[in-house]
C-alpha cells in the first residue's frame, strides 16, 4: 500500500537514517521504536507528506488517504467540540448534497430514455457506492460515540473547543483522524493527553479497525496490546520485527548475541587464515597456497553487529529525611471553580512510604488536588501536610515556562544550593546532557529533554515527599524505566498523577481514583484497580433493569432521577427522529431511482447494447444502498421505540 525506498535524512552533525525501506501493509498495526531524537516523529512526517526526505521515495496510491495525528496543535477555529469533531464528515456530507440534488431533479424528470437521463442515474450510483464505502450511512451517528469515548461529556459537546486545554483539544484531532475512513493512519504519541479510560477505548477502537495504523507511543502496554509489527530506528538504520513491542525487545537482544557470536567465529576463522599465510607465505612449495589463502581472506565481507543505544538516565533521588508517619490527610475537603464543584467533601490519609496513583478522567480534580497540596490552591474542609514534610514537585511545564530563554546550565546553577553548584555539569551528565549541550537554551529542547531537566532539578533539594504530575510524557522507555527504578528505591512517600499503565504497575501501592467530586481509595496495585473496574462495570450493566424488564425503580431512586432522565430522553428522541426524517428522505428518493431503472430494465431491446449489462450493475448497486437504508431505518425506529417506553 505505502513503499517506504531508499528513504534517506542526515544533517551536517547528524544523520537520522540513510537509506532505509520497508513496506506498510493494508490492515497493519505497527509501532515504530527508536529513542528520543532517532527520527521517529520526522519519519511520520515524510509519509504524511508535511516534509521532505533529502533523499529517496514515499510510494503510495494516488488516492490513498492518510490521518495524521502530529504532537502540535492546530489554530484554533472559533467552532465547538462537535462542530470541529464534524468537519471529518465535510467529505461525506458534499457527497450526500450532490446525491439529494440528484434525486430532486430525478424526481420530476420522465425523460427516461434520455442520454441525459441515463447521466444521472450513471453519476448517483457512483455516488451512492462512494456514500457507502466512504461509511457515510453511520459517520453522523459515529460523532457522538467516537468524542464521548474520548472522555467528552453531553455538556463539553456544544462548549466552544477554545475554552479547553491543549490536551482537550488534542482530543479531538484525534477524533477526527478515527471519524474519517482513512486507509491509513499516522499517530505521534495518541495516548500524552488521554486519561486510562480513554486509553483503554481507543485501544479497543484500534484493534478493531480494519485501517492500517503506524504509531509512535512510550506506552508500553498500548503498543503490546494495538501493533502486530514493530519498526526500530537504531543507528541510522531499521529493523523490522513482525511482533508486538515487548517481543521485539527480546528478539532483539537474541539478534545483537547472534551477530556477536558470529563476528567472534568470523574473527577466529580470520586470524588462524591469517597465520597460516603467514607461515606459508615464505615457502616456494606452499607459495600458491599462502596465494589462495589471501584472496579468500580478502572476499570475506565482515559481518557487522548493530550497536545498541545504551545511553540513558542515571540518577538516585537524595536520601529522605524521615517525616512523620501521616504526610497527607484530607478532612472534608471542597473545591469549586465558580459554579463548578471539582472535589466534596473528600477525606484520606496518605502514610509514610506509600506510593499513591491519583487516577481518573482528565478534569475530575486530580491536578486540584496536587495544587492544594502545594498550597497554591485554598479550599474548604482540612488538607493536613504532616511533620516535618519536605515536597518535591515535578510538572514539566510549570518547571521550565520562565526559564525558556536560560541555558540548561545556568537552570540548574540558579535552582541548586551552594555545595551543589561546582556539580552543576556532573548533574547533567547525569540526565544525558554533555559537552556543549549544556549551552542549549531551554526553549529549544524536545519534549523528552525537558522531562529530562525537570527531573535534574527535582534532584537539587532534599524531600521526602515526590508529588509528580504526569512524569513519563515524553520521556522513552528506557528513561520511564530509569525513572521508575529511581522511585522504587526513593524512601519516601510519592503521589503519582499518571495514566501510564506499564510505569504504575509494581510502583503504585494504592490507587485514588478521582471521579463525579469524590476520590475512591482502592487498595494494590494499577493492575488490580483496573481489574476490578472492569468487573464493576459489568456489574452495573448487569443491575440496570432491562427495558423490559417488570422491576421498577424505587420510588425515592425515580425522584431524584425522573427529571434528567425526561430531558435526557426528550433530547435523544429529538435526534433520533431528525435521523429518521432525513434516513426516510433517502428511502424515498432511492426508491424512486430503482423504479426508474426497472422500467429501464423491462426493454429487452437494451441488453442488445452494454449499456444493459451497465444498467444492471447501477440497478444492483443501488439496490444493496436501499436495503441499508432499510435496516438503518428499522435500527432507528427501534432505538426511539425503547426510548419512548421509558
Amino acid at each position: 500500500m505505502v513503499s517506504i525506498q531508499q528513504l534517506t535524512v542526515e544533517y551536517p552533525s547528524k544523520t537520522l537514517f540513510k537509506d532505509i525501506n520497508f513496506l506498510i501493509n493494508p490492515g497493519e498495526r505497527i509501532g515504530l521504536a527508536g529513542r528520543n531524537g532517532a527520527g521517529k516523529s520526522t519519519l511520520l512526517k515524510i509519509i504524511a507528506g508535511e516534509i521532505s526526505p533529502h533523499q529517496g521515495l514515499v510510494a503510495k496510491p494516488r488516492d490513498i488517504s492518510i490521518g495524521y495525528l502530529p504532537q502540535i496543535l492546530p489554530l484554533p477555529t472559533g467552532k465547538t467540540v462537535k462542530q470541529e469533531a464534524e468537519t471529518a464528515l465535510d467529505d461525506i456530507r458534499k457527497i450526500q448534497t450532490e446525491i439529494d440534488l440528484i434525486n430532486e431533479a430525478l424526481a420530476t424528470r420522465t425523460d427516461y430514455d434520455s442520454q441525459e437521463y441515463m447521466h444521472l442515474i450513471q453519476r448517483v450510483s457512483d455516488l451512492t457506492h462512494e456514500f457507502q464505502v466512504a461509511g457515510g450511512y453511520e459517520a453522523e451517528g459515529k460523532v457522538e460515540k467516537i468524542l464521548k469515548g474520548l472522555g467528552f461529556t453531553d455538556e463539553d459537546l456544544d462548549r466552544q473547543l477554545d475554552t479547553f486545554s491543549g490536551g482537550w483539544r488534542m482530543r479531538v484531532e484525534l477524533a477526527k483522524i478515527l471519524l474519517k475512513p482513512h486507509q491509513l493512519m499516522l499517530m505521534d504519541e495518541p495516548t500524552n493527553h488521554l486519561d486510562l479510560q480513554s486509553i483503554l477505548w481507543l485501544e479497543n477502537f484500534l484493534k478493531n479497525s480494519d485501517r492500517a495504523l503506524l504509531l509512535i507511543s512510550h506506552d508500553k502496554t498500548f503498543l503490546d496490546n494495538v501493533t502486530t509489527r514493530t519498526l526500530e530506528i537504531a543507528g541510522g538504520k531499521i529493523y523490522d520485527y513482525p511482533v508486538p513491542y515487548s517481543k521485539f525487545v527480546e528478539l532483539r537482544k537474541e539478534r545483537i548475541e547472534h551477530q556477536q557470536l558470529q563476528r567472534k567465529n568470523q574473527e577466529k576463522e580470520i586470524k588462524e587464515t591469517q597465520q597460516l599465510i603467514d607461515r606459508f607465505r615464505a615457502k616456494a612449495t606452499k607459495a600458491s597456497f599462502a596465494q589462495s589463502l589471501i584472496k579468500r581472506l580478502d572476499k570475506i565481507e565482515l559481518i557487522e553487529v548493530d550497536t545498541e543505544d545504551t545511553k540513558t538516565m542515571h540518577f538516585r533521588f537524595p536520601p529522605a529525611p524521615r517525616s512523620g508517619k501521616v504526610v497527607l490527610k484530607a478532612e472534608n475537603v471542597s473545591m469549586a471553580f465558580g459554579e463548578k464543584t471539582v472535589l466534596k467533601q473528600v477525606n484520606f490519609e496518605i502514610e509514610r512510604g506509600e506510593r499513591v496513583a491519583f487516577v481518573g478522567k482528565n478534569g475530575q480534580g486530580k491536578t486540584t488536588m496536587v495544587r492544594m497540596i502545594l498550597g497554591e490552591l485554598q479550599g474548604g474542609g482540612t488538607l493536613t501536610i504532616g511533620h516535618n514534610v519536605q515536597i518535591g514537585y515535578y510538572a514539566q511545564e510549570q518547571h521550565l515556562t520562565q526559564d525558556a530563554d536560560r541555558t540548561l546550565l545556568e537552570v540548574i546553577e540558579s535552582a541548586a544550593p551552594d555545595e551543589l553548584r561546582p556539580r552543576a555539569r556532573s548533574l547533567l551528565g547525569a540526565f544525558m546532557f554533555s559537552g556543549d549541550e549544556v549551552y542549549k537554551k531551554v526553549k529549544v529542547l524536545s519534549g523528552g529533554e525537558r522531562g529530562r531537566l525537570a527531573l535534574c532539578k527535582l534532584l537539587l533539594q532534599p524531600s521526602n515527599l515526590l508529588v509528580l504530575d504526569e512524569p513519563t510524557n515524553h520521556l522513552d522507555i528506557a528513561s520511564k524505566n530509569v525513572l521508575k527504578q529511581a522511585l522504587l528505591d526513593f524512601e519516601g512517600t510519592i503521589v503519582l498523577v499518571s495514566h501510564d499503565r506499564d510505569f504504575l504497575q509494581g510502583l503504585a501501592t494504592k490507587v485514588f481514583e478521582f471521579q463525579g467530586g469524590t476520590v475512591k481509595e482502592w487498595l494494590g496495585d494499577i493492575d488490580s484497580f483496573l481489574a476490578e473496574k472492569q468487573r464493576e462495570t459489568f456489574r452495573d450493566y448487569e443491575s440496570k433493569p432491562s427495558i423490559f424488564s417488570d422491576k421498577k425503580p424505587s420510588l425515592e431512586t425515580s425522584s431524584k432521577t425522573t427529571e434528567k432522565q425526561t430531558f435526557s430522553n426528550k433530547n435523544e428522541q429529538k435526534k433520533l427522529q431528525q435521523k429518521i426524517e432525513k434516513i426516510e428522505s433517502e428511502i424515498h428518493a432511492s426508491e424512486h431511482l430503482v423504479k426508474a431503472l426497472e422500467e429501464r430494465l423491462t426493454n429487452p431491446e437494451i441488453f442488445a447494447t452494454s449499456k444493459g449489462v451497465e444498467l444492471l450493475n447501477q440497478y444492483e448497486t443501488t439496490k444493496k444502498a436501499l436495503e441499508a437504508l432499510m435496516q438503518q431505518w428499522e435500527e432507528l425506529t427501534e432505538a426511539l421505540e425503547k426510548i419512548q417506553m421509558e
